[in-house]
């Protein structure tokens, strides 16, 4: 119902000439557009450097300081541990949280800084169908922002459609990943390395993102991934049958990935013609090229049978004649079965490497297919009719490869994918544990996206999808499976347990004093202040967690004594006593939970006298 807008037509008719100069810029509105760079155009039009300017190589778009800033703003929130949700809840070292990802990442950089073995993502592709989820405004107060937003979901987060028509910008993109990769890469550990999927829209920009959070000289590889097993015919130009893994290490100098086994393929190759005692072993050439050998290396030999032989032309013999000799005593060249032939080495099975070099191509007879990821999903999850079944989850053997890459069954290795998806990650981990006995943990995180009364939420799925797989496996392994950990504590991200107590004595009237003394949200429980306390301290949120009635107040002591605490309304002074002598590396008490100042202080000089190392604190 309006005129045409002639400047945009007039952009795509530069950009049709000139499509270097075509960047985006953000409208009076904060809308993404595209728009011109004057200077590029400039020098386009121009037969000499244009002065503009000073250059330097950086990926930059509309957003990125906002981006930027939104890694570093800090947060008023905390995890609530969900037992109903969770499974073994009280001896399970896996972890999923429920919550909005870059929330997580910030509330998880004391407790697993460095400690992360393996991350993997699957973010969205940003194709023109993906919802992009996540707070974008910190300098407002919730109230303004949601009036202005207004869309929001139940955590009242932003809620933002890449619809088709916007799908062509990168910027909204990109400011979402941004502060996610800044924030993941604090958690990797020295050895740690990340495994980020993606298709043909992102690629090229999720790797100079990845160059810029990640550091671009720990680059190690860019995978790709036959995802299809059978192509779509309709397709109008290419059909996509691949995806891209970009592969960056925390300090790629010093990472090195393990070996896969060798295939049974490879081994065929090794027989043992002549029943030698030392096993298997292949034939190989006794020559190399001439173009590095010593003049010793050429001569002519003898065989055993008579038989005169010298390299052929820009060939030498591997080895000296003397070191032939000794190969030869030793039984390590062989002739042909009947003896006559061109000498050859013997190289043992035992003496190749005991392994092969991941290659940067995964077919999908190796690592699985969508269509195989689809058909593990529906095999894990009982779907109803109005549930969303997802299109393009990830197969597990496709996550198991990086497991087998970069984890090691000996160690209790830390999996984290903060696109939690359908939970396949933590299905690989699951599945991997329990084939090679391994302790490895996981911790997945995904938006509360997309359930209802009626039908299953993307978080209802993975959990779902969980502790089918921990069933699965454990009955797979039998009476060994009693030692597989197949639980996960639940958790969800919620605002802060401690009230805002902060009022002005205008605004405070006498007669409710009373009500403004407690510092801690009503509807919160004793254990939604433990995991708070083990945020703040930087404790790993899977410590184990006893709870024991000391003296009539209820105490939780977490990891052997790693820290107890007791947040009981009153705390005795024979519970104080009691937690003093068993000498806690931290102890913590609700403030509210002393009768008196004087009480508080008198807490303070027991762990003085009795329990001096103790770190006392009061919430």
């Amino acid at each position: 119902m309006t005129s045409p807008d002639l400047t945009d037509a007039n952009i795509d008719k530069l950009a049709e000439l000139f499509p270097t100069v075509v960047t985006e810029s953000v409208d009076a509105d904060g809308n993404v557009r595209k728009a011109i760079d004057f200077d590029l155009l400039r020098q386009e039009l121009s037969d000499h450097v244009v002065e503009g300017p000073q250059e330097h190589y950086q990926l930059d778009w509309p957003g990125k300081r906002a981006a930027a800033f939104a890694a570093n703003a800090p947060i008023a929130k905390t995890l609530r541990p969900v037992r109903e949700e969770s499974v073994d809840f009280d001896s399970t070292k896996n972890l999923f949280i429920e919550g909005d990802n870059l929330d997580v990442l910030k509330m998880l950089q004391e407790s697993y800084l460095g400690k992360v073995k393996l991350i993997f993502i699957d973010p969205p592709y940003n194709t023109g169908s993906d919802r992009f989820v996540y707070e974008d405004d910190f300098a407002e107060e919730a109230e303004e922002y949601l009036r202005r937003s207004g869309q929001v979901n139940d955590l009242g987060e932003r809620v933002r459609s890449n619809i088709e028509s916007s799908g062509r910008f990168h910027s909204d993109w990109l400011s979402m990943m941004y502060p996610r990769l800044k924030l993941a890469r604090n958690l990797l550990a020295p050895n740690g390395v990340i495994f980020v999927s993606i298709g043909d829209a992102e690629a090229a920009s999720l790797k100079h993102l990845l160059d810029e959070t990640m550091g671009a000289n720990n680059f190690v590889a860019t995978v790709v991934w036959q995802k299809v097993y059978s192509p779509m015919n309709s397709a109008t130009q290419f059909a996509s049958v691949h995806d891209y893994i970009h592969v960056y290490a925390r300090n790629a100098a010093d990472w090195t990935s393990n070996l896969l086994p060798r295939t049974d393929a490879q081994d065929a190759a090794y027989k043992n013609l002549d029943s030698d005692p030392r096993g298997r072993w292949k034939a190989v050439d006794a020559t190399a090229a001439s173009g590095h050998a010593t003049q010793s290396q050429f001569y002519e030999l003898t065989t055993p049978a008579g038989n005169r032989f010298t390299p052929p032309p820009g060939r030498a013999w591997l080895y000296t004649e003397p070191r032939y000799q000794e190969m030869l005593a030793d039984d390590r060249v062989w002739f042909g079965s009947d003896g006559n032939g061109r000498p050859a080495i013997k190289r043992f099975l035992t003496e190749v490497k005991q392994g092969r070099v991941a290659q940067t191509f995964w077919p999908y007879t190796e690592v699985g297919h969508t269509q195989d990821a689809k058909k593990e999903l529906l095999a894990r999850v009982a779907f109803s009719e109005g549930d969303t079944v997802f299109d393009t989850p990830k197969p597990t053997h496709l996550i198991r490869r990086m497991l087998a890459l970069a984890t090691s069954a000996s160690s209790a290795d830390v999996v984290l994918d903060f696109f939690g998806g359908s939970g396949t990650t933590a299905d690989a981990v699951l599945q991997q544990n329990a084939e090679d006995g391994g302790a490895r943990r996981f911790i997945l995180v995904q938006l509360p996206d997309g359930g209802d009364d009626q039908k299953k939420g993307i978080p209802d799925v993975a959990r779902e999808r969980i502790r089918s797989a921990g069933r699965a496996v454990s009955d797979a392994a039998g009476l060994t499976g009693q030692g597989l950990d197949i639980g996960f504590r639940a958790l969800r991200v919620d605002s802060s347990n401690m009230a805002d107590v902060l009022r002005t004595p205008d605004d405070t009237a006498q007669l409710l004093l009373d009500e403004l003394e407690a510092s801690v949200k009503i509807d919160r429980t004793n254990e939604d202040l433990l995991f708070q306390v083990l945020l703040d301290w930087g404790l790993e949120l899977t410590m184990s967690i006893s709870v024991e009635l000391v003296h009539e107040n209820e105490v939780y002591v977490v990891e052997g004594g790693a820290l107890i605490a007791c947040f009981d309304d009153l705390v005795s002074a024979e519970a104080v006593l009691d937690i003093a002598k068993r000498q806690p590396i931290r102890a913590v008490f609700r403030d509210s939970g002393f009768e008196s100042d004087a009480v508080r202080i008198n807490t303070e000089q027991v762990f003085r006298e009795v329990s001096p190392a103790t770190d006392v604190k009061a919430i």
